[in-house]
């Protein structure tokens, strides 16, 4: 029998956690988070890692795993995480992968485009350079310029990302986003995507309530107990950057907790942009489990 890797995933605040610990209760198996901030262990609340409570006696693999002083990127978790399913399925017929960061879910199920060329020394202290003199928006502007399709799927808080794409297309001249279409790798497991969604207005609700429990449960300290961190990329995400810029006496705790919002509102937008992008999965409202459960079922070997 094939083993089968069970991709959930969705836009951020859609229901993911809820939905996963109850298909994992029923298929007795075990998560894999592919969350690129819920690795680090000093990140809790302006990552919604799911509690104890929440995880429910779940295994879940790659939350809380890594300090943030590690520089922990999509490369090392394809690494690590095939590594561990090799274990895992010999346990399990099926194991759960869910997480909102397309990129680390895509390289683990079909990899990278080996044809992807390395790096310019030059070219990258030039890109780290303008970033340090005049901060990220001058490359999310350089990346609009070069290849507006891959700036409407990615991270724009993310520096490091931004700074690789715009390397690779200045060293090819061509799209990031058209290079690293390549072939599928070929996994030991079967794949199946499932998508979650509710309507806009929903979803976008659901993100405003959670960003306002963030801030009731302690956010605020939280970016202050990582303060000294803040140049690290892991902390130039939605939800610190905007509290920093408070603590720094730039905005008003109101207007970087509405920033917050429209941020996170943004970032959901980009999510959706990313998974609409692949015909392999197959959408559901996270109320929908029995749906998703025969779902699986059906699609066991």
């Amino acid at each position: 029998m094939t083993p089968l890797l069970v991709v959930i995933t969705g836009p951020t605040a859609v229901g993911k956690t809820e939905l996963c610990v109850k298909i994992g209760q029923h298929f007795n198996t075990e998560i894999l988070s592919a969350d690129s901030r819920q690795f680090y262990k000093e990140l809790a609340i302006g990552t919604a890692k799911p509690t104890k409570e929440e995880m429910q006696n779940i295994e879940h693999h790659f939350v809380n795993s890594h300090p943030i002083t590690e520089d922990y990127n999509v490369n090392d978790f394809e690494k690590d995480a095939l590594l561990l399913l090799e274990e895992l399925f010999q346990k399990h017929k099926i194991v759960i992968l869910t997480g909102g960061s397309g990129l680390y879910i895509d390289a683990l199920c079909e990899g990278f485009d080996e044809d992807i060329p390395g790096s310019d020394k030059n070219i990258r202290d030039e890109l780290n350079e303008m970033y340090q003199q005049y901060g990220i928006k001058i490359l999310q502007e350089k990346l609009k310029q070069l290849d507006p399709e891959f700036y409407s799927e990615v991270d724009l808080n993310n520096a490091k990302r931004l700074q690789r794409a715009i390397e690779v297309c200045m060293l090819t001249g061509e799209k990031y986003s058209t290079i690293r279409k390549g072939n599928k790798q070929k996994r030991p497991f079967n794949v199946l995507k499932i998508g979650l969604n509710r309507e806009r207005e929903e979803l976008f609700n659901r993100i405003n309530q959670r960003v306002d429990n963030m801030i009731e449960e302690g956010l605020l300290n939280e970016v202050k107990s990582v303060l000294k961190y803040k140049n690290i990329n892991a902390l130039k995400t939605v939800g610190y950057t905007e509290l920093f810029d408070y603590i720094d006496n730039n905005i008003t705790l109101e207007e970087a907790t509405e920033k917050i919002k429209v941020n996170t509102r943004r970032y959901a937008k980009r999510q959706l942009g990313w998974f609409n992008k692949s015909n392999d999965y197959q959408w559901f409202h996270p109320d929908s489990l029995e749906e998703i459960k025969k779902y699986i079922a059906l699609n066991i070997n």
